[in-house]
C-alpha cells in the first residue's frame, strides 16, 4: 500500500517577502553621510546564494526618499545582516566612533544615530 499524501505535498514553498527601512535622517542632514554611495555599497556588497552581485529579482535596494534604504527581499534575509554590512559601510567611511545603528521604532526597520557625546565633555569641564 502507497502512502497518497506524501507525494501532494511537494508544491513550491511560499516565499514571503521581507521589507527592512535603514533610516539615516540625522547624519544626512548634517551632511556627512552620502545615502548614492551607501546604497551602491549594499547593491555591491549584499550576498544572494553565496555570490555578491547577484541579486536579480530576490533582493531589491529602493531610496523612497533622501534619508532612507528600504531593502526588499523575496529570499531568505536577516535583519542582523543588514545591520553587519552598515556597520561595515561606517567603518569604511571612518564613522564608526560617531555612528551607531540601532533598531528603529517599527520591528523590521533600523535607525543611524549619534553616540552621546555630552556626557565625556561634562566630565571634563568638572575636573
Amino acid at each position: 500500500p502507497a502512502m497518497p499524501d506524501s507525494k501532494v505535498r511537494k508544491g513550491k514553498k511560499k516565499t514571503s517577502l521581507k521589507k527592512f527601512v535603514i533610516n539615516c535622517s540625522k547624519p544626512v542632514e548634517d551632511e556627512i553621510f552620502d545615502m548614492a554611495s551607501f546604497t551602491k555599497y549594499l547593491h555591491d556588497k549584499i550576498k544572494v546564494n553565496g555570490k555578491t552581485g547577484n541579486l536579480g529579482d530576490d533582493v531589491k535596494i529602493s531610496n523612497p526618499d533622501d534619508s532612507t534604504v528600504e531593502v526588499t527581499a523575496k529570499c531568505d534575509f536577516s535583519k542582523r545582516y543588514l545591520k553587519y554590512l552598515t556597520k561595515r559601510f561606517l567603518k569604511g567611511q571612518n564613522l564608526r566612533d560617531y555612528i551607531r545603528i540601532i533598531a528603529g521604532a517599527q520591528k523590521n526597520s533600523y535607525e543611524l544615530k549619534y553616540f552621546n557625546v555630552h556626557n565625556e565633555e561634562e566630565e571634563e569641564t568638572a575636573e
